[in-house]
């Protein structure tokens, strides 16, 4: 009788082992799924906008610019070719300092501007007195270029955590993120990029490309994506239009 509540227990024992390690290795894929995903609110605190609901087909092509002066011309020729604006440029101040000529197009042509910071760091590495002088530096040389008043910020290599929103917020930013990634800095050739656009595209999102000279291929998938956007009546806005008197869409962030 005694073996037998012996051999019971090794089993308990061991049918609790099971169960432990089944506990922590769900909490650990959990953890992992959210890490991967795109996060972006507290539940009380400041939001980070990546879509909003809508019932009209606009949508927001978004441009991010860290470096170079040889892809973002003929980017803008091409939305001005389909007449597409106005599109939402992130600017890193560091590169708008040296190319003020360009910055003055962007302007010129219609096109809403965006802050990415000014040395294009990733802030959730840095500490809060770095974030803080970046934006006050990237502020003031906005404020040269004669860009007041702006209301949004995308960070730098788009990573963000709480600490980092409501840094923004205390500035009066808006966080951008997005909901459709190009992917084009990969360069992965004009129709997979094209695709990467057109896929799953829909009313109210919004959509990362970029106009650094990383992104080779952007400006000919543009072309393919503004043909599609005149054929499937989608209409762009600017990001701050987009959002205005919508349904903004957050997720949660730990």
């Amino acid at each position: 009788m005694n073996f037998f509540y012996v051999l019971n227990g090794k089993k308990l024992k061991k049918l609790a082992l099971i169960i432990t390690a089944a506990f922590f290795t769900a909490s650990f894929l959990y953890i992992q799924r959210l890490a991967s995903d795109s996060v972006f609110s507290t539940n009380t605190g400041p939001k980070a906008v990546y879509k909003v609901e809508k019932k009209k087909n606009e949508i927001a092509l978004t441009f991010d610019i860290s470096w170079g002066e040889t892809n973002a011309i003929p980017i803008l020729e091409t939305l001005k070719k389909y007449n597409i604006k106005p599109a939402t440029f992130f600017l890193s101040a560091s590169w708008a300092e040296r190319h003020p000529s360009i910055v003055k197009r962007i302007i010129d042509d219609g096109h809403e501007i965006g802050s990415m910071g000014y040395e294009y760091k990733n802030y959730t590495q840095l500490e809060n007195g770095k974030i803080r002088r970046d934006l006050s530096q990237a502020k003031k040389v906005f404020d040269m270029l004669g860009i007041k008043n702006i209301k949004m910020l995308r960070p730098p290599t788009g990573n963000f955590n709480q600490n980092v929103l409501n840094i923004a917020h205390s500035f009066g930013y808006t966080v951008v993120h997005w909901s459709i990634d190009s992917k084009d800095w990969l360069n992965p050739g004009v129709e997979s990029i094209t695709q990467n656009v057109t896929e799953h595209t829909k009313g109210g999102d919004i959509i990362l490309l970029h106009a650094s000279d990383s992104a080779k291929q952007t400006a000919q998938a543009l072309e393919q994506i503004a043909y599609w956007m005149k054929k499937k009546g989608y209409q762009n806005v600017s990001v701050s239009q987009l959002i205005d008197d919508a349904d903004v869409k957050s997720k949660e962030i730990n």
